[in-house]
């Protein structure tokens, strides 16, 4: 919750599920962005931080074209240039997780919170050694794989990246279990920026 005239101290930038290809025009009615509303509006909550949830122009990653790339990095430029000293922190769900992995080789993104991510070709790899890296990953995930997620924190914590990796077991992929879990985890880390 950010005061009227008031600079804040910090920025999210929510990142929905999709799916691996298709040319279905994304909405904000669709179960990957509605997933992740009580996620922004938990965050909303905290003082001090803005929060925006990103929307595609489609709901697939579609291989080469990957395309909720370009919105993204506009929401995130978006963000960036109305308040281009405060920490943005990216919030991701599945292929969001993906998207956030991609947008945090940006070094002016201080924080990425994956949850459950779609972590394609060590998509981990592309986050800046500054940023403070958070993963949650249901161990009963089917669609995504904590084991993949797992590695890839492992890799980061020896380059040197602050990495954690927090199983949750018996936790599925739409984080419909364990909400507790997902959601205070989630505000406790981007209040850990503040």
């Amino acid at each position: 919750m950010l005061i009227p005239g008031r600079k804040p101290r910090a920025q999210v930038l929510v990142l929905p599920g999709g799916t691996d290809s298709s040319r279905e025009p994304y909405s904000r009615k669709q179960p990957a962005a509605m997933r992740m509303y009580p996620f922004t509006l938990s965050l909303k909550a905290l003082p001090g931080v803005v929060v925006h949830q990103a929307a595609y122009e489609l709901y697939g990653w579609n291989g080469d074209d990957d395309s909720p790339m370009a919105p993204a990095q506009r929401a995130l430029d978006e963000l960036l240039q109305a308040h281009p000293d405060v920490p943005v922190i990216l919030v991701g769900h599945s292929m969001g997780g993906r998207v956030a992995a991609r947008l945090a080789a940006d070094k002016r993104v201080a924080g990425v919170l994956a949850l459950a991510p779609w972590w394609q070709h060590a998509d981990w790899r592309y986050i800046n050694v500054d940023a403070r890296v958070l993963a949650l990953h249901g161990t009963a995930d089917t669609r995504t794989y904590p084991k993949r997620t797992a590695k890839g924190i492992a890799e980061l914590q020896e380059a040197g990246v602050d990495a954690t990796f927090v199983p949750i077991e018996d936790g599925k992929h739409a984080m419909l279990d364990h909400v507790w879990t997902w959601h205070s985890t989630a505000v406790r880390f981007v209040r850990s920026f503040l």
